[in-house]
C-alpha cells in the first residue's frame, strides 16, 4: 500500500520559545498550538513540530534543513533580512531545469538549522539587484 502525503516534520530545538518566535514571528508561519515544550505550525498542510531533543541530548547546529517554496525569492529575502533574519546564502541559481530554473537562498534558525527558500523560476529569471 503506498504512503500518503507527508503529514508532519519534527525538528529538535534547544529553546522552544526562541524557535516559536523565529518560525511564527519572523517567518510568519501559522501556529497551530503549543503543548508544553512542543510547538506546532502549519506549513501548507504539513505540520512542523518543534520539540526538545530526545534523551536531553544537545541540539547539533545544521542538522538537516527545511525548504519553503516562495513566489518571489528576492522579495522574500529582502523582507526576512529587514525583520532580522540571518541570511547566509543570497539568491542563487542552483539547477537549470528543462522548463524552469531552481533558485535558492538560505537563512538559519536559532539552533543553526538551515532554512531554505526555493523558487521554481521561469527560464532566464534574474533577481532584481
Amino acid at each position: 500500500m503506498p504512503l500518503g502525503q507527508l503529514g508532519q516534520i519534527a525538528i529538535a530545538v534547544s529553546n522552544t520559545d526562541a524557535s516559536e518566535a523565529f518560525y511564527g514571528g519572523l517567518l510568519g508561519l501559522r501556529k497551530l498550538y503549543r503543548y508544553g515544550d512542543l510547538c506546532f505550525f502549519d506549513c501548507a498542510g504539513v505540520r512542523l513540530m518543534l520539540s526538545p531533543p530526545e534523551r536531553s541530548e544537545p541540539v547539533e547546529p545544521g542538522q538537516g534543513a527545511l525548504y519553503f517554496r516562495v513566489a518571489d525569492l528576492a522579495l522574500t529575502v529582502a523582507d526576512l533580512r529587514a525583520r532580522g533574519a540571518d541570511i547566509v546564502a543570497e539568491p542563487h541559481l542552483t539547477a537549470p531545469m528543462p522548463d524552469h530554473d531552481l533558485w535558492l537562498a538560505f537563512c538559519r534558525d536559532p539552533d543553526g538549522h538551515l532554512v531554505g527558500l526555493m523558487m521554481e523560476a521561469p527560464k532566464g529569471y534574474a533577481p532584481a539587484a
